[in-house]
């Protein structure tokens, strides 16, 4: 019997499964797969180097060109890769975009379990502990080159139009969500607040530090240098925020 199979090369994953369904029940998924004109499964090993070089190529592409003015065409002739193989990976250019930000932070699930660990500390500790996280966080530019062309990316070459209005959502989710878990953390340690600091206004004058610091580095990396000054910058507002901050957070507790 023939079957009249449409292009299948920019057809999204999901447009595929449906079609693949109507498919006879008795057929094989190997079966299909050859009535569809598509190449033998790749390895799982191949496809994620597919992955990885189209993740490669987006980043390189989105740093020279900018957010807005790369297509995923170009970045498939970029990788060396069709189009199809693009959308079989990603779903749009949101999709892509969110991927390559996760490349360099923290899951959500692992950015809970290690706020979460500064939590279970005493009050004191716990800020201390919070504080090295960020310490942590800024001093790693200098050091992680994807790192820092990433963030370049997401502070300097993005636009968030509509075609990106998805991973806006998730970036803001991811935001407030990381404010959120310092508000909690500074709540349970607000006996070591100074009067009128309240654990929201800390948390969000943490946050408006670090980003104003990645963006600042990321613009012009001669401002400061990461592994040396970010104690420097980060200590005063802690010392601003917390009664008895001790002179150095860097020596244990007597």
């Amino acid at each position: 019997m023939l079957l009249h199979t449409p292009p299948i090369v920019n057809m999204h994953r999901d447009e595929m499964r449906r079609y693949t369904g109507r498919l006879h029940r008795c057929w094989t998924p190997e079966a299909a797969v050859i009535c569809l004109n598509l190449p033998m499964r790749r390895t799982k090993e191949e496809a994620e180097k597919t992955r990885i070089a189209i993740l490669a190529s987006a980043e390189r592409l989105f740093l020279d060109k900018g957010v807005a003015h790369t297509s995923l065409d170009q970045i498939a002739r970029d990788a060396g890769v069709t189009r199809g193989a693009v959308y079989w990976h990603f779903q749009n250019k949101a999709h892509l975009f969110h991927e390559m930000l996760n490349q360099i932070r923290l899951p959500p699930e692992q950015m809970t379990e290690r706020l979460c660990s500064c939590d279970q500390q005493q009050p004191l500790q716990a800020l201390i502990a919070l504080r090295n996280l960020t310490v942590e966080a800024i001093s790693t530019l200098a050091s992680n080159e994807q790192k820092r062309r990433i963030f370049t990316i997401l502070l300097h070459k993005c636009e968030f139009t509509d075609e990106l209005r998805e991973a806006e959502e998730r970036h803001h989710a991811f935001i407030n969500q990381f404010i959120d878990l310092c508000e909690n953390l500074l709540r349970n340690a607000s006996t070591c607040l100074r009067p009128g600091v309240t654990p929201r206004l800390a948390a969000l004058s943490l946050h408006a530090l670090v980003v104003g610091l990645f963006t600042d580095w990321t613009r012009d990396t001669e401002l400061f240098a990461p592994e040396v000054d970010t104690r420097a910058l980060i200590d005063p507002l802690f010392r601003g925020l917390v009664r008895d901050w001790p002179d150095d957070p860097d020596q244990p507790a007597a």
